[in-house]
């Protein structure tokens, strides 16, 4: 099978590239930079160049569209209006249009959770990307599937995150690792190869927690760091020499619909963080798409 990634030379089209070649199948990378890696068959172009577009998705059989500037982008304002709109609305459009002008009917459009967001650039963005599928969906009898990942920018981009704690204080809030968003969409690309979905698709795509429900409607009940300790109590002094606080409440997402209609099951959580800060200390460990 044919697997074009828009934005593929980025971190997720990096572990996904790596996953699909491992699999036996092709990832098409579809980007204006070159990957970092090998993996994958690298495409130059831009999903705002329509030629360019259709003529690379010639015998592709699924797109994965990742393709758009982030929340990261709008924080640290290296990207306007003008550039948002341009790659994450009109780009999208283009997908769409071209997958429908190629017939491909298996799309994976990677949104985010926040769509759910009032003001910005990247949530306005994100939600007409939705919008965009859905009319894809209702004229055009696509199958997309769209998933809603929170911010998942891993701890060995560098130019985000200078080093593990930095890393780790973002995820400390409730977040979801990169290697789980790739098993999000690989059972994705698996869902859409099997049957046609009824419907327009969104499912949500969280991280793996130790805290269930009844910890966080009473969190700290006992004290401040009770609920920390219930689970981390041997890394607390870790913790908060890291800048970490055992204090805070993480937010978390139900991600019961995602479980139930692709299996997916995430596997990193905060234990996982504090045994790698255990283990490698602010370097953290080394870069893997495992």
């Amino acid at each position: 099978m044919k697997i074009f990634l828009t934005g593929g030379s980025g971190d997720l089209g990096k572990v996904l590239s790596y996953h699909i070649e491992k699999r036996g199948d092709t990832a098409l990378r579809f980007d204006i930079r070159e990957p970092s890696d090998h993996h994958g068959k690298f495409i130059h172009g831009s999903i705002l160049d329509r030629e360019k577009l259709l003529a690379s998705l010639s015998g592709v059989d699924c797109i994965v569209h990742i393709a758009a500037w982030h929340g990261y982008h709008e924080f640290t304002k290296k990207k306007n209006a003008n550039e948002f709109w341009d790659v994450n609305v009109t780009g999208t459009f283009n997908i769409f249009q071209a997958a429908t002008l190629m017939n491909i009917n298996k799309i994976i459009f990677i949104s985010s959770e926040s769509v759910t967001e009032k003001n910005g650039m990247y949530g306005l963005t994100k939600r007409l990307g939705e919008e965009i599928a859905e009319h894809f969906i209702q004229n055009h009898h696509l199958n997309i599937l769209t998933l809603r990942p929170r911010a998942f920018i891993p701890f060995w981009n560098k130019e985000v995150y200078s080093s593990f704690v930095e890393w780790a204080k973002w995820f400390w809030k409730g977040a979801v690792h990169i290697n789980d968003v790739v098993h999000a969409v690989m059972l994705g690309i698996d869902l859409l190869a099997t049957k046609p979905l009824s419907h327009h698709l969104i499912l949500p795509v969280d991280g793996a927690y130790e805290y269930t429900q009844n910890d966080l409607q009473n969190w700290d009940k006992l004290g401040p760091g009770t609920t920390f300790k219930k689970y981390y109590e041997k890394y607390y002094d870790l913790a908060v020499k890291s800048g970490l606080d055992p204090t805070a409440k993480p937010t978390i997402q139900d991600i019961s619909s995602t479980k139930q209609l692709l299996g997916y099951e995430p596997h990193y959580s905060l234990k996982n963080l504090l045994e790698d800060l255990s283990k490698y200390g602010g370097s953290g460990p080394s870069e893997s798409h495992e």
